[in-house]
């Protein structure tokens, strides 16, 4: 069985779901708009840039998590899935996910953003399995801290390590497919990495190492 592991935001998704759900919670009035959405607006523009502090940015963004009650944050997601999140999901991304399934490979979707939000956009998919960021929870509310390591740049690489220890699969003919430079430290470790409307350092690697680069975007 080969592994096919997808990125998540601006890869299978037409759209980045952890800067969604920032705008998302500020048009609710959950947030402080103008405030919320200038740092969001900060934190995406380092992420794009190769800039981002990891730690930095989940304090930000999962404060959100601590302060609204858990069964208001499921009502909302689900506003959200239904809004946001399913316009985007791409017949070419779901054909590409139908295509490795048809193969019998595992699908793993690997990503930075925190689970709350990309466990339900991840049942949406379909796919066998999720490493994301891990928000702590404490007697079942999140508590803005995080849990483990942040499923970011190198440590999507040991999130995924510590995933094949447990789970006994390797990445023997196994793919990615990603649209960030964020992502080199984990492209270069599979046989076949894939560029998906890639940024630009990332088409400019791809290019130069003979990478495949995809579009899934309509």
């Amino acid at each position: 069985m080969a592994l096919a592991i997808f990125d998540l935001d601006n890869t299978l998704l037409n759209g980045d779901s952890d800067y969604l759900w920032g705008r998302f919670l500020a048009e609710q009035g959950r947030v402080d708009g103008e405030t919320y959405e200038r740092e969001n607006h900060r934190f995406y523009e380092e992420y794009k840039s190769g800039q981002l502090d990891i730690r930095e940015f989940l304090a930000f963004s999962l404060r959100p998590l601590s302060e609204i009650p858990p069964s208001q944050l499921n009502e909302l997601h689900r506003q959200f899935m239904a809004r946001e999140i399913r316009p985007r999901i791409t017949p070419a991304a779901r054909a590409l996910l139908d295509k490795h399934r048809a193969r019998d490979d595992f699908l793993l979707i690997i990503t930075a953003t925190n689970r709350f939000i990309t466990g339900p956009i991840a049942e949406e998919l379909g796919v066998d399995d999720l490493l994301a960021t891990d928000p702590e929870q404490v007697d079942g509310r999140y508590t803005g801290q995080v849990s483990g390591i942040p499923c970011f740049r190198e440590g999507k690489v040991q999130r995924l390590e510590q995933w094949l220890k447990q789970t006994g699969l390797n990445l023997a003919d196994s793919w990615f497919y990603s649209d960030s430079h964020n992502d080199l430290p984990l492209l270069e470790r599979v046989p076949h990495p894939v560029a998906v409307d890639p940024d630009e350092t990332l088409a400019d690697h791809a290019s130069a190492r003979g990478w495949p680069i995809l579009s899934l975007r309509e």
